[in-house]
């Protein structure tokens, strides 16, 4: 379960970053966006050669979460509304692969360890 954990404070924590080239053949993830749950708000913008998600807000630190913590992903799409790879969490030093899914009016996310055995799913909402 404590792989669970971890992977559920990345996922929940973090969204995604992606490529530069994905941008004009995936679909555009940019923006501030607000886990499902309501607890974080995450920027997605370029940072260096990719994009980085970094909370800009947190209402409960207590599991570990902070302001400023980022999720750096490699991502390629997988059609016009989703993005598949690997997310590396520099905080805890994990790695696991990423799902990011477009969808009516916001994402689904879902990040997995141990060979896709232990993984979570997030909802998120455009930040208003």
């Amino acid at each position: 379960m404590r792989w669970q954990r971890h992977i559920g404070l990345a996922t929940a924590a973090w969204l995604v970053t992606v490529g530069p080239a994905i941008a004009d053949t995936g679909p555009d993830v940019s923006g501030t966006w607000m886990r499902g749950d309501g607890n974080a708000h995450v920027r997605i913008s370029e940072c260096g050669k990719s994009l980085c998600a970094t909370n800009v807000w947190i209402r409960d630190t207590s599991k570990g979460e902070e302001v400023g913590d980022k999720l750096i992903m490699t991502l390629q799409p997988k059609s016009n509304t989703t993005l598949a790879g690997q997310a590396y969490d520099p905080k805890r030093g994990l790695t696991f692969s990423m799902t990011i899914k477009m969808v009516d009016s916001g994402l689904t996310t879902r990040g997995c360890v141990v060979g896709g055995i232990i993984c979570k799913s997030e909802s998120w909402a455009p930040a208003r």
